[in-house]
């Protein structure tokens, strides 16, 4: 081997071995420490034990590491090492790398780099590839590799150049503790540098539903000189800004779709009524209040609470919500150094647990309300009464919030001949509604789980006690709630489920920024928004008070628009959108929305129009009405838009008064559902019976009541002479013996859940 070669080699050892075997905890002395718990308050001593700061790093979840496109940079050295030693042997190079593979000292070493074996295969699979295909390798490479051919050098002499190749591939191995401080998350308290720097006092008021709790915080934030009013929903944010300017205080709305500022010039208010997403932790105000504070569990909107009680700049922070939350809230305030006192308040008025269901919709009287579920059920009912010859009111989730009013107005005038409503549990919150008597007609629900995954579960307690507690209101006229079921087996389920205390809250959900993401993306610069999301909760640390928040609508947004040409910023922005991914058509606006924007084209009114084909046509059938309902969807999320790129998003007047006539075709089409309904389905299907359109009954013995569908197992057998119905109806009949003790039982999975 000649000195000039050998010089060539050893140089290219030296900077390989430099760049595979450094320690990974040396971090130069400039880098960011993005973690840490600096100038975080001393511990006032907690009922358990958070300090996590000592805890091991996180082991992240490498099926999330998506191996890039290998960049060979061979062209530097061009054919050197074929004219420096001789072309290599493709069959005996084959050979060398299995016995490579096959090392356990290698995949010790490569472990020890952060390669564990998924990882170490896939580098493997990507470099033998490389090795064999290429025309022609880097000189020093192809010197060790033709040594090692020639038994002139030894096969661990290929580790350097196998790291280097995987670290190409996966370049979070060489980064691995900057993202793992990037998404330390162990003290969130430390976020809000603005809130530590006051002391703050805080109050909680606690209470059920109709207790009168918001009302008392409402009435110091009326008597303070600034104020802001943090809501879960536009209409409560909207209830509190008319409330505030009608006792002559000024106050501005601010909800994510929404701006409304009452000064004519445009200068803010004192006061400002917002949805919890929109509140500023960095404007000082004398007092706020944040309600319905149990949702900061929520396992996707649970952030917005944990933002705003450790982040607000407010002398006082008034809290309100369940008991549930009272120790959950000292504990929190503990880790900002800060004191909480509690005002507990009872239920204004009664409500008691009916003995008998409901059982048919003969037995309905006014004042009743039925909850539903599914918007299925809410058409199926509804058909249900007007056969009967009564008007009903109808309300769920995805009606625009003027017809929500509309429909409850309508309800609550006594004027009005219609005395039935029929719902969802939209009217959980914010609507104020005169019902006598509450209807379950199923206690089952579709949830999330915490995996993100959509399943069938009993309603909780908490969930039943809010919608429970709608009956009877203190405003209202009348003075005491009921609350049965539609099924007479589902009456002593719902009792067993009533009569547990709600599960004290354990955990506070947090998010990724959108600066934490940045900085992921600095060091990962080629991976997917989707995959930074996920390599970021994978790595995520957070103490025992706090969990992150499920993001699976934030990836199916970010995978959506994936191809589309954004800046990671605008990237992020667009899939934090609160957009409803089951509607095709919206999800097509968002896309569409997202690719005129890329091409920095402004999305005009004249172009939103064509978009939704305006003017549309009042409804004639139940698909109309949903077609409307996704059309005012869109129109929402251009608003949304249009607050964070307003550039873009140009003609937000003019798309407030369309959506707002949509609106009005809306309320037209509601009040008329029933004879959308027929047009729909001119049969109409009896939700009392077992036809399809029944909901989900209660699961007992590991299934649903037998005659719950024409199609279910009981149905069958009977129908194929295996089971006499006199014999099913003894089954059903010991069956129901054990519901009592089986409903207090799904209450108790329910709390552990």
């Amino acid at each position: 081997m000649s000195v000039n070669r050998c010089m060539h080699v050893l140089r290219l050892q030296r900077r390989m071995s430099a760049l595979t075997l450094r320690s990974p905890g040396a971090l130069p002395d400039s880098r960011v420490c993005y973690g840490g718990t600096a100038g975080s308050p001393i511990s006032l001593g907690f009922s358990r034990d958070v300090s996590s700061n000592s805890s091991p790093p996180t082991t992240p979840d490498t099926s999330l590491f998506v191996p890039l496109a290998f960049k060979s940079d061979c062209s530097v050295d061009g054919s050197v090492g074929a004219e420096l030693t001789q072309p290599l042997d493709k069959s005996e190079l084959l050979k060398i790398l299995n016995r490579f593979y096959k090392k356990k000292e290698m995949q010790k070493l490569a472990a020890d780099q952060g390669l564990d074996a998924r990882l170490f295969h896939q580098a493997f699979i990507s470099f033998r590839k490389y090795v064999l295909e290429m025309t022609s390798l880097g000189a020093a490479l192809h010197i060790i590799l033709n040594d090692i051919c020639c038994g002139a050098g030894h096969i661990d002499d290929i580790f350097p150049y196998f790291m280097l190749h995987a670290k190409q591939i996966f370049p979070m191995l060489d980064c691995m503790d900057d993202l793992r401080k990037i998404s330390d998350l162990r003290v969130p308290a430390n976020w809000y540098p603005e809130a530590r720097a006051i002391q703050r006092k805080v109050i909680f008021h606690a209470g059920p539903t109709n207790s009168g709790k918001t009302y008392q915080a409402i009435q110091r934030y009326l008597t303070a000189k600034t104020g802001v009013y943090c809501g879960p929903l536009k209409l409560l944010a909207h209830e509190i800004f008319e409330k505030t300017n009608d006792m002559g205080v000024m106050c501005d709305l601010v909800t994510g779709e929404d701006r409304t500022f009452m000064d004519p010039e445009g200068r803010a208010a004192g006061h400002v009524a917002c949805t919890i997403e929109m509140c500023s932790v960095s404007t000082p105000y004398e007092v706020a209040v944040i309600d319905e504070i149990q949702m900061i569990r929520d396992t996707s909107r649970g952030w917005a609470w944990t933002r705003a009680l450790l982040g607000l700049c407010a002398e006082e922070i008034h809290v309100c919500g369940e008991p549930a939350a009272i120790d959950f809230v000292r504990e929190l305030m503990y880790t900002t150094g800060e004191e909480m006192e509690v005002h507990t308040y009872q239920r204004l008025t009664p409500f008691s647990i009916l003995d008998n269901a409901l059982e048919s919709l003969d037995n309905l009287r006014p004042g009743d309300c039925i909850v539903c579920f599914s918007k299925n059920d809410i058409y199926s009912i509804s058909r249900q009464i007007e056969i009967r010859g009564l008007e009903c009111a109808v309300i769920y989730g995805s009606l625009p919030p003027g017809t929500k009013l509309s429909q409850a107005k309508k309800f609550n005038d006594p004027d009005d001949p219609c005395k039935i409503l029929v719902a969802t549990d939209a009217i959980g919150m914010g609507l104020n509604l005169s019902i006598k008597r509450i209807i379950f007609s199923t206690l089952v629900k579709p949830n999330i789980n915490e995996k993100g995954e959509k399943q069938m579960d009993t309603i909780s307690t908490s969930q039943a006690l809010q919608i429970s507690g709608r009956a009877g209101r203190f405003s209202s006229k009348f003075k005491e709630g009921e609350v049965t079921t539609m099924h007479r087996d589902d009456l002593p389920i719902l009792k067993g489920i009533l009569s547990c205390t709600v599960e004290p809250i354990q955990t506070a959900g947090l998010h990724p920024t959108a600066e934490q993401i940045e900085m992921f993306a600095y060091h990962l610069p080629d991976a997917t928004l989707s995959n930074l999301i996920d390599i970021f909760v994978s790595l995520s640390r957070v103490d025992g008070l706090y969990f992150v928040c499920n993001i699976d609508d934030f990836k199916f947004l970010a995978d959506m628009i994936q191809h589309i040409p954004l800046n990671l910023r605008s990237r992020y922005v667009f899939c934090t959108a609160p957009i409803n991914k089951k509607q095709p058509f919206v999800c097509t606006s968002f896309l569409k929305f997202a690719r005129q924007f890329s091409r920095d084209e402004p999305l005009t009114f004249d172009w939103v129009c064509r978009h939704i084909s305006w003017p549309l046509p009042p409804p004639k059938n139940i698909k109309d009405l949903v077609h409307l309902e996704a059309a005012h969807d869109v129109l929402d999320l251009y608003l949304w838009l249009s607050y964070r790129f307003m550039d873009m998003f140009p003609d937000t007047a003019l798309v407030r008064v369309i959506q707002q006539q949509l609106d009005d075709i809306i309320q037209q089409g509601v009040r008329n559902i029933t004879r959308l309904i027929r047009a729909t389905d001119p049969a109409g299907a009896d939700p009392l019976g077992r036809g399809a359109a029944a909901s989900p009954r209660v699961p007992r013995l590991g299934g649903m009541p037998l005659e719950r569908q024409g199609n279910s197992l009981a149905s069958r057998l009977v129908k194929d002479g295996l089971l006499t119905p006199d014999l099913l109806r003894q089954l059903q009949s010991e069956w129901f013996k054990e519901v009592v003790p089986q409903g207090q039982e799904v209450a108790r999975k329910n709390k552990k859940k």
